[in-house]
C-alpha cells in the first residue's frame, strides 16, 4: 500500500485564518485534522492519521511588506492554496509583485524542497521560446551539436513560475496545455515523450479572459490555467502600503549606499500616497533610492519631492547645457533617440552583456531592456528571470 503522504500547516496566526482555511481546503478535496500544532492536510480526500509522513510549511509571507487588508486578503488566499497542487493564476499590473507571491506559494508547498524556475515569456524570442521551455536533441536543428533539457525538467519535483504567459504565441499555447495536462513533454526533434512533474504557477500584466474572448490567448488553455486565480492589487490602492514600502526602501537603500539615515515627513508621506504610482511597488522603489542620492536628510519634506502632478519616474530636469548647435542637426526627437540607445548600449556593455545588472542600473525592467535591445537589432541570447 502506498504511504499516505500528508502536510502539517503551521499559522498563519491570524485569528479565524485556520478555520478558513481548513474549509477551504475540505472543500477542494483535502482531507484535513485540527490538531494543537496546526492543520494536517492529506491528498485525496483520506483520513489524516497519527503518524503519517509530515511536511512542515512555513508562514514563509516575511518578504511581503504590507500593511494593507487589500494583501491581506490576497496573502490568505495564498494560504489556502499553497499547501495543494493546483495550479494558480496570478494577476496584477507589472511591479505589483506577482512573482513574490509565486515564491511564497512555493515555500509554503510540498515541492518547496524542490526548485523554483521563473521564466519571463516576453523576455524570450518567440523563435528561442519553444526550444528553452522544452529543450531539443542533437541534430534537431544545425547548432544543436547535442542533447538540451529544456525549462520543464529543470522544474521537475518544484514549482515553474511562467510569467507574462500572454506574450506566448497561440502555436506555443497548444504545447504548453499538452505539457500541463499530461504532464509530460517532447523536446524540440524528438518524437519520445519526457515525463515532468512540477507545479505550474502562471501570471500576467493582461486580461487574459479578455484575450481569450477575442481569440488572442487560447481559451482552453486560459480554463486549464486559471484553477485558483489570484489578483494583486495596485499600489495605488494600497495607501498603508506605500507608508510601509516607502520607509522601508529609504531606510534599506540608505543602508546599501553608505548614506546618512533619512526619514519621511508625515506630510511627505501623504504626497506619496495621493500618487498614482503606475509602475507600482518597482517604481517606488526606484523612486526612494533617488531620493537617497538627492537628499542628505535628516527629514524629507514635501518641497524634496518632485512636482506632485509629475510621474514620479521623472528625474528632476538636469540644466541644459549651453553647447553651439551643430548645422544640420538631426531633430531633436532623434537625437535623444540616438542618445538613449548610446546609453543603454554603453551600460549594457559595462555591465558584461548582464541583462539583470545592466536592466537594475538603468532602473528598467528586463522585459523593456529585451525589446530595446531587439529594436537596436542585437542577436541577444536569450534569457531567464534572475
Amino acid at each position: 500500500m502506498e504511504e499516505e503522504k500528508a502536510v502539517t500547516v503551521i499559522g498563519p496566526g491570524k485569528p479565524g485564518l485556520r478555520g478558513r482555511l481548513a474549509a477551504d481546503l475540505a472543500a477542494l478535496g483535502y482531507g484535513v485534522r485540527e490538531t494543537e500544532a496546526g492543520l494536517v492536510v492529506c491528498a485525496g480526500g483520506r483520513d489524516c492519521r497519527e503518524g503519517s509522513r509530515r511536511f512542515e510549511v512555513q508562514d514563509a509571507f516575511d518578504d511581503i511588506l504590507h500593511a494593507s487588508p487589500e494583501i491581506e486578503k490576497t496573502l490568505s488566499l495564498v494560504s489556502v492554496v499553497a499547501p495543494t497542487d493546483a495550479i494558480v493564476l496570478i494577476s496584477g499590473e507589472s511591479g505589483t509583485g506577482k512573482e513574490l507571491i509565486a515564491r511564497a506559494i512555493h515555500r509554503n508547498s510540498m515541492a518547496r524542497t524542490g526548485p523554483f524556475v521563473p521564466v519571463n515569456c516576453s523576455a524570450i524570442p518567440e523563435t528561442l521560446l519553444e526550444n528553452e521551455l522544452f529543450g531539443h536533441i542533437k541534430g534537431s536543428y544545425t547548432d544543436a551539436r547535442c542533447d538540451k533539457k529544456g525549462i520543464f525538467e529543470f522544474a521537475n519535483g518544484g514549482t515553474l513560475f511562467l510569467d507574462e504567459i500572454s506574450e506566448t504565441s497561440l502555436a506555443l499555447q497548444v504545447k504548453l496545455l499538452r505539457a500541463i495536462e499530461l504532464s509530460e513533454i517532447r523536446r524540440v526533434g524528438d518524437t519520445h515523450p519526457i515525463k515532468v512533474s512540477c507545479r505550474v504557477i502562471a501570471a500576467s500584466n493582461k486580461d487574459l479572459a479578455g484575450l481569450a474572448r477575442s481569440g488572442k490567448f487560447r481559451e482552453d488553455l486560459y480554463y486549464r490555467l486559471n484553477v485558483f486565480p489570484i489578483f494583486v492589487p495596485p499600489l495605488r490602492s494600497r495607501p498603508a502600503d506605500i507608508d510601509l514600502l516607502a520607509r522601508h526602501f529609504l531606510e534599506q537603500t540608505a543602508k546599501r549606499l553608505g548614506k546618512p539615515k533619512l526619514s519621511l515627513s508625515r506630510t511627505a508621506i501623504e504626497d506619496l500616497q495621493r500618487r498614482p504610482w503606475p509602475g507600482n511597488v518597482r517604481e517606488l522603489q526606484h523612486f526612494m533610492e533617488r531620493l537617497v542620492l538627492l537628499n542628505s536628510g535628516p527629514v524629507i519634506m514635501p518641497s524634496q519631492l518632485p512636482d506632485k502632478d509629475a510621474s514620479p519616474a521623472q528625474a528632476p530636469p538636469l540644466p541644459e547645457p549651453d553647447l553651439p548647435r551643430r548645422r544640420n542637426a538631426a531633430p531633436e526627437g532623434e537625437g535623444l533617440a540616438q542618445a538613449e540607445k548610446a546609453h543603454i548600449l554603453r551600460v549594457y556593455e559595462e555591465c558584461g552583456r548582464s541583462a539583470t545588472k545592466a536592466a537594475r542600473r538603468l532602473s528598467i525592467s528586463r522585459t523593456t531592456l529585451w525589446r530595446k535591445l531587439r529594436l537596436y537589432g542585437l542577436a541577444v541570447a536569450a534569457f531567464l528571470v534572475g
